[in-house]
């Protein structure tokens, strides 16, 4: 089934959307991936075939490969959040899942690359959670 969804980054200079299905949800830890994010993971999904549509600021995005590796990133140049990418050579969007604007129907479905989580991963799921800043 086919399904729109739309985001956009910080500043929202850049808006998208995207048509088609998301097929695979994983948290990865690589070192890639938490170096962009700057957390202990990425939430990317996958969307094979799906359409991606430039809404607006597609001027303002940047691009960046790590050299010698398939990892790459698209990103709003004014406020660096990680935007959409189409891996034309694979017919695949990768969507950083932060950036949606639309719920999703698809939950993570497994962490990826876990033998590179960093050392205070481990704790998370024992650390206090508050609805607010704490004070």
């Amino acid at each position: 089934m086919t399904q729109t969804h739309t985001g956009s980054c910080l500043c929202g200079s850049v808006k998208f959307e995207m048509e088609g299905e998301f097929k695979k949800f994983f948290l990865c830890h690589c070192s890639l991936c938490r170096k962009t994010s700057g957390s202990a993971h990425c939430a990317n999904i996958f969307a094979p075939g799906a359409k991606l549509n430039w809404l607006s600021g597609k001027d303002n995005m940047s691009f960046y490969r790590h050299a010698g590796t398939n990892f790459a990133r698209n990103f709003c140049a004014t406020c660096s959040s990680l935007m959409p990418l189409h891996a034309e050579a694979r017919d695949l969007v990768i969507m950083p899942a932060g950036c949606l604007d639309t719920d999703i129907e698809i939950t993570p479905q497994a962490h990826i690359f876990a033998d590179s989580k960093c050392n205070w991963d481990a704790v998370l799921n024992d650390t206090p959670i508050y609805d607010q800043m704490p004070t």
